[in-house]
């Protein structure tokens, strides 16, 4: 017999929730599972409606409960499970790659890390939002919807006014362009190279249930990434405004003993390789690990502030404490002005601005 959930979704448009849920519907994994999705206007009445026992999972995207936890907490409702995320790399709408933009190309991207990540990997481009752009050639502003801004971006690359954006793989999905995509991989093709770690939560859809919801249902409907992926951005972003999360590009997931190994051999990184293996070059430990990968930019994208750690799944939820608190100490650093010193020389800003 299945187990039957009438579950309200809250799509966005770099997040489709409705979509996700109806392939996990037909695959596999739900075969014991009898979903029935409704979709929800906003993430207020679904919640008010799930506090009221008309639904029994609000499936949302991660971002979207950043900052509402106390209305999650006051509705007597909690984060019960999440899925995966599958495609959290942004994509560039373009003819060319980034390497072979030509000099002085305009590129939007809405998200402030991405930007600064693009004047990180290639110089000599000019990377706008598309509010700046719109005011800087006394154009209508661009549509709030990310869907519609992009509509309103490929209409700018089409007529020649840019040379490429940079949007969410389901918002290109749906928007279905002519032009091609190049992917801002999250992994460098050789180590020091160019990187793009994922906006905050990206592609994170979690599960929002009353206080007290089975968690036999609830381990049927979440994935084990997916769930250490939301407790570890959860606590790393959450007591963070809107704005710092905006700024922040952060990776999350579950890496194999031998995936870490061959990229370390491909790298030469023989730090990694020492740390996994035993004095007689044995890899006794085989456990499943979690890579965290944080970083903040300037604003200008010449000054990185990064943080990597890769730690067991069973000793994942201390480390997280450990780097966050590593993270804080870090940051407080980097973005105080140095006062002149006698010894240590002149006043200097700070080595990278938070309110750029």
């Amino acid at each position: 017999m299945k187990d039957r959930l009438e579950v309200a979704s809250l799509d966005h448009p770099n997040c489709l929730v409705s979509k996700s849920l109806a392939e996990f519907s037909d695959s596999v994994a739900a075969v014991d599972l009898d979903l029935v999705v409704k979709s929800v206007p906003s993430f207020k009445s679904g919640l008010k409606r799930l506090s009221g026992g008309e639904f029994d999972l609000l499936a949302v995207p991660a971002r979207s409960l950043h900052g509402r936890q106390m209305a999650m907490l006051e509705a007597r409702c909690s984060v019960v499970a999440a899925r995966s995320p599958r495609r959290t790399a942004q994509v560039l709408v373009s003819e060319n790659r980034l390497w072979y933009q030509p000099k002085a190309a305009i590129i939007l991207a809405e998200s402030h890390v991405v930007r600064r990540q693009l004047r990180r990997a290639r110089r000599g481009i000019r990377v706008l939002a598309p509010t700046s752009y719109a005011g800087i050639h006394g154009l209508d502003a661009p549509p709030s919807d990310a869907l519609e801004q992009a509509r309103w971006m490929e209409d700018l690359r089409e007529s020649g006014a840019i040379d490429a954006y940079v949007t969410s793989r389901d918002v290109y999905d749906s928007l279905r362009p002519d032009e091609r995509r190049h992917a801002l991989g999250v992994d460098p093709q050789e180590r020091g190279g160019e990187h793009f770690l994922p906006v905050a939560y990206s592609d994170l859809m979690i599960f929002i249930a009353r206080v007290g919801f089975p968690s036999r249902l609830a381990e049927l409907v979440t994935e084990l990434e997916g769930q250490t992926a939301w407790w570890v951005q959860d606590h790393m972003l959450g007591s963070m405004t809107a704005d710092e999360v905006d700024k922040v590009g952060i990776l999350v997931r579950h890496q194999q003993v031998g995936a870490i190994m061959r990229k370390a051999e491909e790298f030469l990184d023989l730090v990694v390789e020492s740390a996994f293996h035993d004095p007689y070059g044995e890899v006794p430990d085989t456990e499943v690990h979690v890579e965290i990968r944080m970083e903040i930019l300037s604003n200008d994208g010449r000054h990185t502030l990064s943080l990597e750690r890769l730690v067991p799944y069973s000793d994942y939820e201390p480390a997280t404490i450990a780097v966050l608190q590593d993270w804080d100490l870090m940051v407080a650093n980097a973005t105080v002005a140095l006062a002149a010193h006698p010894r240590e020389g002149p006043a200097a800003d700070a080595w990278i601005g938070l309110d750029e």
